[in-house]
């Protein structure tokens, strides 16, 4: 890919103490996954301007701690609403750095406002416990008290909406951030803190720390005054967080990776069932987390469902991020493709039947991007790489099943329990799913769409802990009890 500059090319700096720092010497080059052209320089930070950022969030949080819940929602909401006024300045910038189309940008952009407004609105209704009569004359009460500087790390798959989930609790709860996104999307989130500063939180409270994982983010995690760790990203780098949050016995929240299973009963609204795996599978061209992976069809209907996933994937509009008609952009960075290729291709000297054309698109307007095809994999071994591990692209296997039981086992035939989901009429089998799938979430006869209302988090080597859901409050909040006893 060529990096050949522009003349809009950014240079930015590290956020801290509410203004965006001027661009040091050392820098991360950020190049536009789907032209290869230079996006512009940001900071990278060392060990020394993590601390500043830390030490920084840590002078802030006294006095926003002491703040009343409805006086730090006020302030989100206001925040919430001055995102929503700058979605359209901020997509390009979005586009470019990440690589997504023009509407998942704009769909990302108003889910990261909608999830600080929905932890705005929970301010007034956050309450503690209260025990009567534990002796006579003797009450009890629980407070919650904010853990203090918080570490929000964050890939580059949903810079904001990933962000979001973590500051939205974070701040309701009294607590300050230091926020670490990915190393190659760094604009969006600096001009995010920029937005709700102005918008009237107070300088120190949000600052944001650009670099590379080993130099910026790990020198965050063991900063002695970092209390809390929220990181969303693979698997393996989830568990080198834990490793360093250990020393100092600091609390950690973990949305790491998921292999999602979709069962598709006989009794389903197949032509539904098939739209809800292709979106679930190839929006934001396969890069997320949570998002449909492995899809096991009862072998009764499997020729007409397969025929109709195959169809919707051959028909989606590869293209750059800018171009209003693409429906499928660039994976975003060579690795990310060859690792997927690799998977394709182990997967592929095993068994299974390609049913789209995948590949790399012979589009030259393309050529200078990290595109891929969406690709339809049929009846793979069910050890292969494509079954066991994290594919993390728009490529997804598809098996014939002989019947639900078998179902239910294949989609716990993995190590990752993030999320799940089933499509049938039928009560008993919907239930069944419900409670035998061992996953964080599970839909029924629903596209996979995340809600803020409800808890959101994984089982096994897809981490632990919860965001949304007003159970997120619990993670950034520590419970201190208090005996009473009343006089005479």
């Amino acid at each position: 890919m060529s990096s050949t500059a522009t003349p809009t090319a950014l240079e930015r700096g590290v956020f801290v103490d509410g203004a965006v720092r001027p661009v040091a010497p050392e820098t991360l080059e950020i190049t536009n996954p789907g032209t290869g052209e230079l996006v512009g320089h940001a900071t990278s930070a060392d060990a020394g301007v993590v601390d500043e950022a830390v030490r920084s969030a840590h002078q802030a949080l006294g006095e926003w701690s002491r703040r009343g819940y409805a006086e730090r929602g006020a302030i989100l909401h206001a925040g919430a609403e001055a995102l929503l006024d700058h979605v359209e300045e901020l997509i390009p910038g979005l586009v470019a750095e990440q690589g997504k189309t023009i509407r998942e940008a704009r769909i990302e952009l108003r889910k990261a406002a909608d999830t600080l407004e929905h932890y705005a609105g929970l301010a007034k209704e956050v309450r503690a416990a209260y025990v009567h009569g534990l002796d006579p004359g003797v009450d009890g009460r629980v407070l919650r008290k904010p853990l203090g500087v918080v570490a929000a790390i964050v890939p580059w798959n949903f810079p904001t909406t990933l962000l979001s989930n973590k500051l939205g609790p974070a701040l309701v709860c009294g607590n300050t951030v230091v926020a670490k996104p990915a190393d190659t999307t760094p604009f969006t989130t600096l001009r995010l803190a920029e937005i709700l500063t102005e918008a009237g939180l107070p300088p120190g409270v949000l600052n944001v720390v650009t670099g590379t994982g080993p130099r910026a983010g790990e020198a965050l995690i063991t900063h002695p005054l970092t209390r809390k760790v929220a990181f969303t990203g693979s698997t393996p780098t989830g568990e080198r967080v834990m490793a360093l949050a250990a020393k100092g016995t600091k609390r950690v929240t973990l949305e790491l990776g998921g292999s999602d299973p979709m069962i598709i009963c006989d009794d389903a609204d197949l032509k539904r069932a098939a739209s809800a795996a292709a979106m679930g599978r190839f929006y934001n061209c396969g890069q997320a987390c949570l998002a449909i992976k492995r899809v096991y069809v009862l072998a009764s209907v499997a020729d007409e469902v397969i025929e109709a996933i195959a169809r919707k994937a051959a028909k989606l509009r590869v293209g750059i991020g800018t171009d209003e008609n693409a429906q499928l952009g660039p994976m975003h960075s060579r690795r990310q493709r060859e690792i997927m290729e690799d998977q394709i291709a182990r997967t592929l000297q095993r068994g299974g039947e390609v049913l789209t054309r995948g590949g790399r698109p012979d589009d030259p307007r393309l050529a200078n991007g990290w595109f891929h095809e969406p690709t339809v994999v049929v009846d793979p071994p069910h050890d292969s790489p494509m079954a066991q591990e994290e594919v993390f692209g728009p490529a997804l296997p598809i098996w014939r099943v002989k019947d639900f039981d078998e179902a239910i086992r294949l989609a716990n035939d993995s190590p990752f329990g993030l999320g799940s989901s089933v499509w049938t009429t039928n009560l008993d089998r919907a239930e069944r799913a419900a409670a035998e799938i061992e996953a964080g979430y599970t839909w029924i006869n629903s596209p996979t769409k995340v809600y803020d209302e409800l808890p959101f988090g994984g089982i096994g080597a897809s981490g632990y802990g919860k965001e949304h859901g007003s159970e997120a409050l619990d993670y950034y909040t520590d419970q201190k009890s208090v005996v009473v006893k009343r006089a005479g």
